[in-house]
């Protein structure tokens, strides 16, 4: 899982030695939360098996889906670190398996791993420039257009390519999460999506989206 985050890691029998330790395994059933909104996180996570749903809910009592999180992604990061409450909650989905990142984990992989505070920082970056792409869109860009921003930031994240068909990438996402990014309706993201299909640049399965970025 670290080296899928933070590839080329020079990890030894030496550092695992003294990272496990630090590192705990945390399993949630469908439904459990693990990141409560309002509270102060204990621990960031990667996701090892399963799905877990970020979503955070307003005064009124609506919830709203933020993303939904697989292998081997993180989440939980920028409140852990910057020792801020939680936005949202983190919901499983599915049975799930987290690796949790405590403070001791933290310190000794930013301070004894070389290269792990550089893939962090680039993550942060990486996410940074995703939420100003779409903000600006927003208010800016068309439906089709923020829709299409929102499928590339997806596709920048969890995408890969296809076996067997070149130019194709499979990418783990439902259309509650794509409205949620793009600011639009489910019935919207549907319609969009049909139209790429019918040009023949896009295929569907159950939360999964088969699609060629350029033709």
């Amino acid at each position: 899982m670290l080296d899928a985050l933070a590839p080329g890691l020079a990890l030894d029998e030496a550092h695992w030695q003294a990272l496990a330790p630090l590192l705990r395994l945390q399993h949630l059933e469908p439904g459990q939360a693990v990141l409560l909104q309002g509270h102060l996180p204990q621990a960031f996570y990667a996701v090892a098996q399963g799905e877990i749903e970020a979503r955070f809910s307003s005064l009124d009592g609506q919830v709203s889906v933020l993303e939904s999180v697989r292998p081997p992604r993180l989440f939980g990061l920028a409140g852990f670190v910057c020792r801020q409450p939680s936005r949202y909650e983190a919901v499983a989905l599915s049975p799930s398996e987290l690796l949790a990142i405590g403070p001791a984990a933290y310190t000794w992989l930013m301070d004894e791993l070389p290269g792990f505070a550089r893939a962090l920082m680039q993550e942060f970056a990486g996410r940074y420039a995703g939420t100003l792409g779409l903000l600006a869109a927003s208010r800016h860009a068309t439906a089709a257009e923020r829709l299409l921003l929102g499928l590339q930031q997806l596709d920048q994240q969890r995408g890969e390519d296809l076996p067997g068909e070149p130019g194709w990438r499979r990418l783990q996402a439902s259309q509650v999460e794509l409205a949620a990014l793009a600011n639009v309706s489910r019935q919207t993201v549907n319609e969009w999506l049909g139209q790429l299909a019918g040009q023949g640049r896009l295929r569907q399965a159950y939360r999964c989206i088969f699609w060629r970025p350029s033709v």
